[in-house]
C-alpha cells in the first residue's frame, strides 16, 4: 500500500472521529445525568426505608415498655387476695381539669360503681359509673376526689385529696406536730368501707409547716404512674364486703 493510500485512510479516520466526537460526548453526558438521577432515586428510597425502620423501631420500643408494665401489673395481681378483673383504659376525659378514664369492662363483666381500680404499684382510682360493657373511673389525683389513708409506719389516719396534678396528692390541716415524714408510705385505711385496707396509695414527698402555723400541709406522689400504661385491675369489692368493712 502506498504512502498516499495510508495517508488517505488516516485522514478518513480522523474525519470520522471528529464527526462522531459530539455524539460520543452527548452519550457520555446523558449517561452521567442518568446515573445521577438513579443515585437520587436510590437516596430517596433509602431515606424512605430509614424513616419506615425508625418508625418500626420506635413502635417496638413502645410495645416493649407496655409489655413490661403489663407484666408488672400481672405480678402485682398475684400478691392481692381479692378477686380482680383486668381492664383496658380506652379513653381519657376531654376536660384537662378532670382526671377521669373510660374502661372497656362493665356490668356484664362484674364491674360496678364503687370498685377500686389498681395499677401495678397501687391504687389509682375508683369506678364511678358502669354501663353494660364499659365503665368510668376517677383517678385519685382528680381535684374532686378524696380518700381515707393511713401512714404505714405509724398508723396515723388522714384524708388524701386530689390536687388536680397527675403526680401529686395533698393532705391538709394536719397538726404541725404530727409524726409524718418524707418517704412515708400512705396506704388505704379501710375506713368508710370505700376501699379495702392496705393498698399502697402514695409516698410522702414534702411536709410544709410555716412558722407560727398550727397546721402542716403534706404532699405525696402516687405509688403508680397514673399517666402511664393502658391496663388496670378492678377489685371485686362488692356491697357485702363494704358493709362488713371496719
Amino acid at each position: 500500500m502506498s504512502a498516499v493510500q495510508r495517508g488517505a485512510i488516516d485522514g478518513v479516520a480522523l474525519a470520522t472521529s471528529l464527526v462522531l466526537a459530539p455524539l460520543d460526548a452527548w452519550d457520555r453526558l446523558a449517561n452521567v445525568f442518568q446515573s445521577r438521577s438513579s443515585l437520587q432515586e436510590e437516596v430517596l428510597r433509602l431515606q424512605q426505608e430509614n424513616r419506615v425502620l425508625k418508625g418500626q423501631s420506635q413502635r417496638l420500643g413502645s410495645l416493649l415498655a407496655e409489655n413490661a408494665r403489663y407484666k408488672a401489673l400481672l405480678n402485682s395481681a398475684r400478691d392481692i387476695g381479692d378477686d380482680l378483673i383486668a381492664a383496658q383504659i380506652t379513653s381519657l376525659s376531654p376536660d384537662p381539669a378532670r382526671h377521669i378514664v373510660m374502661l372497656n369492662k362493665g356490668v356484664n363483666d362484674g364491674v360496678t360503681e364503687g370498685q377500686p381500680v389498681l395499677g401495678a404499684e397501687g391504687l389509682i382510682g375508683q369506678v364511678t359509673s358502669s354501663g353494660n360493657r364499659n365503665s368510668r373511673a376517677v383517678l385519685i389525683t382528680d381535684s374532686a376526689h378524696a380518700l381515707p389513708v393511713q401512714v404505714n409506719r405509724s398508723g396515723l389516719r388522714a384524708i388524701a385529696e386530689g390536687s388536680g396534678s397527675i403526680d401529686r396528692l395533698v393532705i391538709r390541716h394536719l397538726p404541725a406536730t404530727t409524726d409524718i415524714r418524707v418517704g412515708d408510705l400512705l396506704v388505704t385505711s379501710g375506713l368508710g368501707g370505700r376501699f379495702p385496707h392496705g393498698y399502697p396509695v402514695a409516698r410522702v414527698t414534702e411536709v410544709i409547716t410555716l412558722e407560727g402555723d398550727a397546721f402542716a400541709t403534706v404532699f405525696a406522689a402516687p405509688s403508680s404512674l397514673l399517666d402511664r400504661g393502658r391496663y388496670v385491675l378492678v377489685v371485686m369489692w362488692g356491697d357485702l364486703e363494704r358493709e362488713a368493712a371496719p
